[in-house]
């Protein structure tokens, strides 16, 4: 008796390591706060294993709660449109589309399915910063786009990246591209006093998004 317990244990305790190992671990070069201890991502890794494999996403996420952007951490578990959790992963954007390849991001729908597709060159970012873009890209859950919808997901963005570095002042990486794009969209809000007035001038001359229309389903034009 006392042999199958303990082989049932053992068996118990292999689930587990082969469970954690399944999982890409954020790389050693990226700095966390402190409370993101390897046991800590472990714990919050099995609620976001049908979002991405990838730890630094798992990071990421647990980042927006309490923040803007907990709803969109919401709409990635799967409270969207589509009612499936929204897949992340990082990925060469000229695959899609030679001309997103310069894109920090887009968002995807395929097969009644969202994405959420992250250039590359961020994998090193600070989660905090991808929290931030993360927040932006889970607002896209339809195949319609307009600048009014850009607009406000561009704010939200930079909301959302005010919130995060109050609370993880680490994730002000000034090395990253990432964060020089989040810094950028916070200068913005803080010169239109919280509002979106220079973020829309900014979306509205952006020469990838010259041929959107002005409104998109539940987005209107303010």
């Amino acid at each position: 008796m006392k042999k199958i317990f303990s082989l049932i244990i053992l068996c118990f305790l292999t689930c587990i390591s082969v469970q954690s190992k399944s999982f890409e671990p954020v790389p050693d070069n990226v700095r966390l706060p402190a409370k993101y201890t390897q046991d800590y991502i472990d714990k919050i890794s099995p609620e976001y294993q049908k979002v991405s494999k990838e730890q630094i996403f798992h990071v990421a996420l647990d980042m927006l709660k309490g923040t803007t952007g907990d709803f969109s951490r919401k709409a990635i578990l799967g409270y969207n449109i589509t009612q499936y959790p929204v897949k992340i992963e990082f990925k060469d954007l000229s695959e899609v589309n030679p001309a997103y390849s310069t894109f920090d991001a887009i968002g995807w729908k395929k097969r009644g399915k969202l994405y959420i597709f992250i250039n590359p060159k961020h994998q090193y970012a600070p989660p905090g910063a991808l929290a931030a873009l993360l927040a932006h890209e889970a607002l896209h859950q339809d195949e319609y786009n307009s600048l009014s919808e850009e607009t406000y997901a561009w704010t939200v963005e930079a909301i959302v990246w005010d919130e995060i570095l109050k609370r993880y002042p680490e994730s002000n990486d000034l090395e990253s591209s990432l964060v020089t794009r989040e810094n950028i969209l916070k200068q913005l809000l803080e010169k239109g006093n919280y509002t979106n007035k220079y973020i829309k001038k900014t979306v509205y001359a952006n020469n990838g998004y010259k041929n959107l229309p002005l409104t998109s389903p539940g987005f209107e034009n303010k």
